[in-house]
């Protein structure tokens, strides 16, 4: 890439996460042409992202609103991210994040990776580009 790219976020697909959230890839593509994929996750009060890894570093940076993340397993040691905040986590350390109060959540995601890859420790499964499979 030699060239400056512009994304717009309001001409990205929005991809469903769920009932309560969804997503919006930035940067990447399904072929894994750059080094790594980031996108924006919005998601309504109530929204808990089910337990999983991934293979590689993921960032989560708090654009809007407050969460709760923790590490499987170590739910006591929850952490507490607002606006501004960022958070690292380590390659196969399976993980959730939750929406604290009655705001809005919006997060900035960076995958270290140039393809989305995601384990569910409930077995659920991925489409091709990373995105969990909902059964209807």
């Amino acid at each position: 890439m030699d060239e400056l790219k512009v994304i717009r976020l309001d001409e990205t697909e929005v991809v469903k996460f769920g009932p309560d959230a969804v997503y919006q890839l930035i940067l990447g593509d399904d072929e894994g042409t750059t080094p790594i994929r980031t996108g924006i996750q919005t998601s309504e009060p109530g929204y808990v992202a089910p337990v999983h890894s991934h293979p590689y570093m993921e960032v989560l940076h708090i654009l809007d609103g407050v969460a709760e993340a923790w590490v499987d397993g170590r739910e006591d040691s929850r952490v507490t991210l607002r606006k501004g905040d960022t958070i690292a986590i380590p390659p196969q350390v399976p993980h959730s994040f939750r929406v604290v109060g009655d705001e809005v959540l919006r997060l900035l995601g960076t995958h270290a990776s140039p393809k989305r890859i995601v384990n569910y420790k409930d077995g659920a499964k991925s489409d091709a580009r990373g995105y969990r499979i909902f059964e209807t």
